[in-house]
């Protein structure tokens, strides 16, 4: 279960987070610049995988952004006894693909996604989250399903724009 995805700058300064689980904002805050410090000091022949404070964090760079992954166990596996022993059993190598799909998903609403985009256009950036991810799982990796809501946003924006000149 993905339990946070951060979009951060090369200064480590945040641009989007979207949290699945509730986590107090002095948490959040401090378990953001753990994890962006940590990501950000390794080197690119480091692997892309960390563990830490109980959480497996995954991350890729793509030119002046780093985006982050965190996943924890899932809650009701460890209660229903099936998780063993509260293990994170997620696959790092599929959240390394789910990043790359989410950066090409971007990329074909903004042209090339940079950071000004996610800034200027957040709400966008958080309804292809939305599109993506629903309570911590992924349920839609198709470009078109995913982009297909904000594009009918855009015209209608357009439209009640033309109503008004």
């Amino acid at each position: 279960m993905i339990s946070f995805i951060l979009m951060v700058n090369k200064q480590g300064q945040t641009r989007c987070s979207k949290y699945y689980e509730w986590l107090p904002m002095e948490e959040r805050t401090a378990l953001e610049a753990e994890i962006i410090r940590k990501c950000l000091s390794r080197s690119e022949l480091q692997c892309s995988f960390i563990e830490y404070r109980g959480y497996k964090t995954i991350y890729r760079r793509y030119a002046s952004l780093f985006f982050i992954v965190g996943t924890r166990p899932d809650p009701l596996s460890i209660e229903n006894g099936s998780g063993v022993g509260g293990e994170n059993r997620e696959n790092e190598l599929g959240l390394l693909e789910f990043i790359h799909n989410l950066v090409e998903i971007m990329d074909k609403w903004a042209g090339s996604i940079c950071e000004l985009d996610i800034m200027y256009q957040l709400e966008e950036v958080h309804f292809i989250l939305d599109e993506m991810v629903m309570n911590g799982f992924i349920v839609e990796t198709c470009k078109g399903a995913t982009l297909r809501p904000i594009d009918l946003l855009e015209r209608e924006s357009r439209k009640g724009e033309a109503m008004f000149k």
